[in-house]
């Protein structure tokens, strides 16, 4: 899942696809085909910043930024769409222009989203996240955080399942970054088993995040290796425990290359040719 921030104040790439101000639609585009070219399945839009601090945009402003990308990537490209995105009015408008699958941090929980995700018929992937972006990493305290996200996920899915979205368009995301310190963060990553035994696709979004660049003691730009690594250890963890996975990452190619190298490595029949 290649990631497509419309907007001008993500943490890792915010601003790069805009001019004089406003999102460009042909640099858009193009990175967009870049992905697709490197290897990308989904491509996922969004146009509300959720990096920690940020602020709420209005639903005006996240149309604006959103729907005409998706129009424009449905309307030149074969590939999965996904829309980053909270709001029922962009549920709705996302998926009248071709929207595939709907990508919501707060897991339904605002008003109409849930409601606006039925109606469509699309896929949902439900994420964990602790209070809201402007306060979430403010004091995150969890008695135990595996078990307290796959509760949490549980309960989000039985919601989804009460309003008539069937479990087989269920994803699952424990929500790396979001409302956790590095702690929890490695507990949870370490906990990726538990959440592939939901039996739902377990999407992992580690890209560049502020756990990497903990560990690494590394600025925001300087994350390839530690995002590309965390991504294949996640594809080794999801696999053994027979769970399917979709990696958001930034850097498409690195990761496609690093899981191709991993997959023939890894198979017996090839490596004894």
């Amino acid at each position: 899942m290649g990631i497509v921030n419309a907007t001008p104040d993500s943490f890792s790439d915010g601003g790069q696809l805009y001019s004089d101000g406003r999102l460009d639609q042909s640099k858009t585009l193009q990175a967009i085909e870049s992905m697709l070219d490197d290897g990308a399945d989904i491509i996922d839009i969004g146009g509300e910043s959720t990096r920690p601090g940020a602020k709420a945009v209005s639903v005006d402003q996240e149309l604006e930024r959103v729907i005409p990308v998706v129009e424009a990537v449905t309307s030149r490209f074969d590939t999965i769409v996904s829309v980053d995105t909270s709001t029922a009015e962009v549920i709705n408008q996302a998926a009248a222009a071709g929207a595939s699958l709907i990508n919501d941090v707060r897991a339904l929980r605002r008003e109409g989203a849930l409601q606006a995700t039925a109606n469509s018929g699309l896929p949902v992937c439900l994420m964990h996240m602790q209070n809201q972006p402007d306060s979430m990493q403010a004091n995150p305290q969890y008695q135990n955080v595996v078990a307290e996200v796959v509760e949490f996920l549980q309960q989000r899915r039985q919601a989804c399942l009460s309003a008539g979205i069937s479990a087989e368009q269920i994803l699952l995301d424990p929500g790396f970054g979001f409302g956790k310190t590095l702690e929890h963060n490695l507990a949870l990553f370490n906990g990726l088993d538990q959440l592939a035994a939901e039996g739902h696709p377990v999407l992992v979004g580690v890209s560049r995040k502020s756990m990497i660049g903990q560990i690494l003691n590394s600025q925001v730009d300087n994350r390839l290796i530690g995002s590309v690594t965390m991504a294949l250890l996640a594809a080794q963890q999801v696999t053994a425990a027979r769970g399917s996975l979709i990696l958001r990452v930034h850097d498409v190619k690195e990761t496609v290359q690093a899981l191709s190298v991993w997959r023939q490595s890894s198979n017996k029949e090839i490596s004894e040719k």
